[in-house]
C-alpha cells in the first residue's frame, strides 16, 4: 500500500561516472546475495533420513518418526517469536551468525551424534536455522529505498533458490555419479556451512529496522511510516543503553496499536481469505515436506546409495516451484470473484496428490507426485503475498505474515502432536500421509462450497440494474438540492434536452452551476430563448 505522505525521491547526480552511493549498496546487496547462495549448499540435506535409517547411524524408522522428527515441530514453534523480535532489535547481522552456527551444530551432531537425545538436539538447531530465515529475507531491505523492494527481494530470493538447486544437483551428482556415500557428504555440508558463517561475520550491520530501531522520516526524506503515524512520539536515540531503548519501545505500546489496526483490517474479505489460506496450506505443506523423506524410505528401502534419488526430486520441485512462483505474476482475474473457486482447484490437486503418494508402491510415482504438490503450494505463495500486501502498508504486512507464520506453526505442532508423537496417536508415516489426504479434502470441499456461494451470490446481484424511467431523471437531478452538494451525488441525465430544460426552469444560484458543471463533454450549448428550437437526441462524447 502506498504511504499517505509525497515521498520526496532523490535524483542521482548527473556525470559518466556512478554514484559512490549507489556502487555500495549494489556491493551490499551482491555479498548478501552470494552469502544466501552459499548458505544453501547443503548436498546432505536431501539424504539426511536415508542416513539416519541406514549402517551409519542405525535408527529404527520409528524413532525417526515418533521420536525424532517432531522435535522440530516444536522447537520451531518455541524459538519462532524470540528469533523474530531478535532479529529487529538485534538487526539482523547478529541474527544471521547465529543461523550459521546453528547450521554448523546441526552438521556435527549428525556426523558425530550417537543417540536419538543428541538427533533432538541436531532438530532443535535446525529449528533455529528456520527461524533465523526471516533476518536474511529481511536484511536486504534496510539496504535499499523503498521503490527498490520489489526488484531486491526477486534478487534475494533467486539467489536461494539457485542455491537450493545447485546443492540438490551437487548432492545427486555425487551420490550418484561419484559414489560417495552419505557421511563424506555430509562432511562436503560442514565445509560449505562453515564458509558461509565466515561470510556472516562480514555482512554489515545496519543503522535501522523496521519495529525497534526505526530512523526518523525527515533523516532520509521520506514518507512517515505506519508506526510513526500509530506512535508520534519521538524514538529512543540509537546511542540509548539496549535495556532502556527496548523498555521504552514497550512502554510505547506501538504493537498494541498494530493489532488493534490489524484487527480493523481484518475485515476486508480477501485479507481474511488469504491469510486463512497461508495458515492451514502453510501447515499441511511443510508437514508433508517433514515426513516425505521417511516415506521414500519406506517406499524404496534399498541398501544401494545410488539408486537413491532424493537429491534429483528435490532439485526438480524447486524448479518447478521457481517456474510456477513465476507464472502466477501473469495470473489477471478478478480475485474477488474467482479467489476460491482457485484455491479450492489447487488443493484438489494437493490432495489427489497427497492420496498418490499414500498409494503408490512405485518411487518415481512418489518423487513426481511431491514435485507436482510443491509446485502447486509455490503457484499460490506469491498470489497470497501479493493479495495480502496490496492492502496493508509495510509494517502491518510485516506483522501478517508474522501472525499467519505463527498461527500456521500452531496448528502443524497441534497436528505433529495427535498425529506423529508416539505418546499420542504415534502413526507410522503411511498413515500419516493418509491423514494429510483427509486434511486436504477436507480444505478442498470448504473451498468448494465458498466459491459456489460467491458464485451464485454474483449470479443473482450482479446482473445491470434498468435504466430509470425518463420521468424519473429529473427526480433524481432536483434531489441534490435536498442533499446539499456535500451529500451523495445522483445519476444525472442523459440528454442535452434534459439539461436544458432543467436549466430554463431552474432560479440562478448554485443549483445552476451544479446542472452547468453536469453536462456531458460534447454537449453544444442550450438554446439562449425560450422559443429557440432544441434536439431530444442523445448526446455523444467525444
Amino acid at each position: 500500500m502506498a504511504p499517505s505522505g509525497q515521498a520526496v525521491e532523490k535524483q542521482e547526480p548527473p556525470g559518466p561516472g556512478l554514484d559512490p552511493e549507489l556502487k555500495s549498496w549494489k556491493c551490499l546487496v551482491f555479498y548478501l546475495c552470494f552469502y544466501g547462495f552459499m548458505a544453501q549448499m547443503r548436498p546432505g540435506e536431501s539424504f539426511i533420513t536415508p542416513y539416519l535409517l541406514g549402517t551409519d547411524k542405525n535408527f529404527t524408522q520409528e524413532q525417526v518418526t515418533n521420536e525424532i522428527t517432531p522435535v522440530l515441530s516444536y522447537s520451531y514453534l518455541a524459538v519462532l517469536v524470540p528469533v523474530f523480535l531478535l532479529t529487529d532489535y538485534l538487526r539482523y547481522t547478529p541474527v544471521l551468525v547465529l543461523q550459521g552456527l546453528s547450521y554448523v551444530s546441526v552438521w556435527l551432531l549428525l556426523l558425530w551424534g550417537s543417540s536419538v537425545l543428541h538427533m533432538q538436539f541436531m532438530e532443535l538447531f535446525y529449528s533455529v536455522t528456520m527461524a533465523a530465515r526471516i533476518a536474511y529475507s529481511s536484511y536486504i531491505f534496510s539496504l535499499v529505498s523503498p521503490a527498490r523492494y520489489q526488484r531486491m527481494a526477486g534478487y534475494s530470493r533467486a539467489a536461494v533458490l539457485l542455491g537450493v538447486f545447485t546443492s540438490s544437483v551437487l548432492g545427486q551428482l555425487l551420490v550418484t555419479v561419484g559414489g560417495i556415500p552419505f557421511s563424506t557428504l555430509n562432511y562436503i555440508s560442514l565445509a560449505f556451512l562453515t564458509f558461509s558463517l565466515v561470510l556472516a561475520l562480514f555482512l554489515k550491520r545496519p543503522k535501522r529496522s523496521l519495529f525497534f530501531n526505526r530512523s526518523a522520516p525527515e533523516r532520509d526524506g521520506a514518507s512517515p511510516s505506519e508506526l510513526d503515524r500509530m506512535n508520534p512520539g519521538p524514538a529512543w536515540p540509537a546511542d540509548a543503553k539496549p535495556g532502556r531503548a527496548l523498555l521504552g519501545a514497550w512502554r510505547d505500546w506501538t504493537l498494541v496499536r498494530m493489532l488493534r489496526e490489524l484487527g480493523d483490517n481484518m475485515r476486508l474479505p480477501q485479507l481474511r481469505l488469504w491469510s486463512l489460506w497461508w495458515v492451514f496450506s502453510s501447515a499441511a505443506y511443510y508437514l508433508i515436506v517433514y515426513y516425505v523423506h521417511i516415506l521414500w524410505n519406506l517406499v524404496n528401502p534399498t541398501t544401494d546409495t545410488s539408486s537413491v534419488y532424493n537429491g534429483g526430486a528435490d532439485a526438480a520441485s524447486t524448479l518447478l516451484g521457481a517456474i510456477t512462483s513465476f507464472s502466477a505474476g501473469f495470473v489477471k482475474i478478478r480475485w474477488a470473484l474467482w479467489a476460491k473457486l482457485v484455491i479450492a482447484g489447487v488443493t484438489a490437486v494437493q490432495a489427489a496428490l497427497v492420496f498418490l503418494m499414500y498409494s503408490t508402491s512405485n518411487i518415481w510415482l512418489c518423487y513426481v507426485a511431491f514435485v507436482l504438490f510443491r509446485g502447486a503450494y509455490q503457484f499460490l505463495v506469491p498470489i497470497a503475498t501479493f493479495q495480502i500486501a496490496s492492502s496493508l502498508s509495510k509494517e502491518l504486512c510485516a506483522l501478517v505474515f508474522g501472525v499467519n507464520t505463527f498461527l500456521a506453526t500452531v496448528l502443524k505442532t497441534i497436528i505433529t502432536l495427535i498425529v506423529s508423537d508416539k505418546r499420542c496417536l504415534g502413526l507410522p508415516v503411511h498413515l500419516q500421509f493418509l491423514v494429510y489426504f483427509v486434511f486436504f479434502l477436507v480444505l478442498f470441499l470448504v473451498y468448494l462450497s465458498g466459491a459456489v456461494l460467491v458464485l451464485l451470490r454474483h449470479l443473482r446481484t450482479g446482473r445491470p440494474a434498468p435504466p430509470p424511467p425518463p420521468e424519473e431523471k429529473a427526480e433524481q437531478v432536483l434531489s441534490l438540492q435536498d442533499t446539499g452538494l456535500n451529500g451523495p451525488r445522483p445519476a444525472l441525465p442523459a440528454t442535452r434536452a434534459d439539461i436544458c430544460r432543467l436549466r430554463q426552469t431552474a432560479a440562478p444560484g448554485p443549483r445552476t452551476a451544479v446542472w452547468a458543471l453536469a453536462q456531458p463533454p460534447g454537449l453544444h450549448p442550450c438554446p439562449g430563448k425560450a422559443g429557440a428550437p432544441e434536439t431530444s437526441g442523445s448526446a455523444t462524447g467525444p
